[in-house]
C-alpha cells in the first residue's frame, strides 16, 4: 500500500458513522497537523466517502464504510488475488492482463474511477461503500457456449446471499439482482478472446453494500442496499463466498450447461407470470414473461405464442 492510501485508511478508521470525532484528536493519534487533517478529509470526499463537518464537533462518516481485510482474503481465496485500494474499473484491469491469468483469478477493488455496468453505463463506485470485484474465466468451448453465463452468475450471487440470512432477493433477466423490489447488484460479463477451442470471459459484479443518501440521488432507478438487513454480512467473508460458489457453479455450468440453473432462477425471477414490456429500440413488444429457456433467452407470451429474445440491446420493464 502506498503513502497515499496508508494516511487516508489511518484516518478512516478514525471516523465512525455514528458519533463525531474531532479534528484535534485524529491529529493527534496520527502526529499530524489540522491543516492535514483538513486535506484528508477533503479527498477522502474526492473519493465518494460523505463526511459530515461540524465546527466545534468534528467530522462523522454519513454511512458506514467497510473496508475489505486483505490478507484474510487472499489467504482464503485459492486462486490469484488482485487487491487495489483504486483501480479505473475491475474488468478493465482483469480484460488488461487476460494473457497471465487463470480461471478462478479475481480482482477487488475499494473504489472505480471509471466504473462500468452494462450498455457502457456509469457504475457508481465510492471508496469502502460497497463491493466491485471480478473474475476471470477461460470456457473449453466457443463463444456459443457462454449464453445464459450471465443468468449462471446472477443465481449463484443470490444463493451466496441468501445463505448470509439476506431476504427479499429477485433475479431480473438478464443480469440484474433486485432486493425488496429494487436493485441491488449488476453483473458485467466481457469477452476478452474468443477461437473454437476456448473462450476467455471476465465477469464483473457490483454489490450495494451500504449507500448514502447523496450517493442514492445520483442513481437514476430504485436501489437497495444490505445495510438494510438485520445483520450486514462482513464484505472480507462475502467475497470468500462469492468466489468459492461462482467457481463451482461455472464448473456445473460448464457441464450441465444452464439447465442446471433453471430451478434457481424461476425460484427468484421477479418477472415471471407478470406482464412486461421489452424495449428493443426502437421497438417496444408487450407480453407476458414465462421464464427463461436452456439457453437464457426470455421466454415472452403475445398473441402470437411464446417468443424468445436472447441478449443483445434489450430493456425489460414490468407493466404497470
Amino acid at each position: 500500500m502506498n503513502e497515499h492510501w496508508s494516511r487516508k485508511r489511518q484516518i478512516l478508521a478514525c471516523l465512525h458513522h455514528e458519533y463525531f470525532v474531532s479534528g484535534e484528536v485524529i491529529a493527534q493519534s496520527l502526529s499530524l497537523t489540522r491543516a492535514a487533517i483538513n486535506q484528508h478529509i477533503d479527498a477522502l470526499k474526492d473519493y465518494g466517502i460523505e463526511i459530515y463537518s461540524v465546527k466545534g464537533r468534528g467530522y462523522k462518516l454519513a454511512t458506514p464504510v467497510s473496508l475489505v481485510n486483505e490478507s484474510h482474503l487472499v489467504n482464503n481465496v485459492d486462486s490469484r488475488c488482485f487487491y487495489f485500494d483504486e483501480t479505473t474499473s475491475t474488468n478493465a484491469f482483469m480484460l488488461g492482463h487476460a494473457s497471465e491469468l487463470k480461471s478462478g483469478d479475481i480482482c477487488v477493488a475499494e473504489y472505480q474511477s471509471a466504473g462500468r455496468g452494462r450498455r457502457g453505463r456509469q457504475w457508481l463506485s465510492p471508496y469502502g461503500h460497497h463491493i466491485y470485484a471480478s473474475m476471470f474465466w477461460c470456457l473449453n468451448n466457443d463463444i456459443s457456449h457462454a449464453s445464459g453465463l450471465s443468468l449462471v452468475i446472477g443465481c449463484s450471487i443470490v444463493k451466496v446471499l441468501s445463505d448470509f440470512g439476506v431476504e427479499g432477493l429477485g433475479l431480473k433477466w438478464p443480469n440484474d439482482i433486485y432486493l425488496d423490489h429494487k436493485k441491488l447488484a449488476g453483473i458485467l460479463v466481457e469477452i476478452s478472446h474468443s477461437s473454437v477451442q476456448k473462450t476467455k470471459l471476465v465477469i464483473g459484479f457490483g454489490i450495494n453494500m451500504s449507500m448514502s443518501v447523496e450517493q442514492g440521488e445520483l442513481i437514476d432507478q430504485p436501489w437497495s442496499d444490505l445495510s438494510s438487513q438485520i445483520i450486514m454480512p462482513d464484505k472480507t467473508e462475502l467475497l470468500i463466498q462469492l468466489h468459492k460458489t461462482l467457481k463451482a457453479d461455472l464448473q456445473l455450468f460448464e457441464q450441465q450447461g444452464l439447465a442446471a440453473f433453471l430451478d434457481r432462477w424461476n425460484e427468484f425471477d421477479i418477472f415471471v407470470n407478470r406482464e412486461v414490456s421489452l424495449l428493443m429500440a426502437p421497438n417496444l413488444v408487450n407480453g407476458v414473461c414465462r421464464g427463461i429457456d436452456e439457453q437464457g433467452a426470455l421466454l415472452l407470451e403475445t398473441e402470437q405464442g411464446i417468443k424468445h429474445y436472447l441478449g443483445g440491446e434489450i430493456s425489460l420493464r414490468a407493466v404497470t
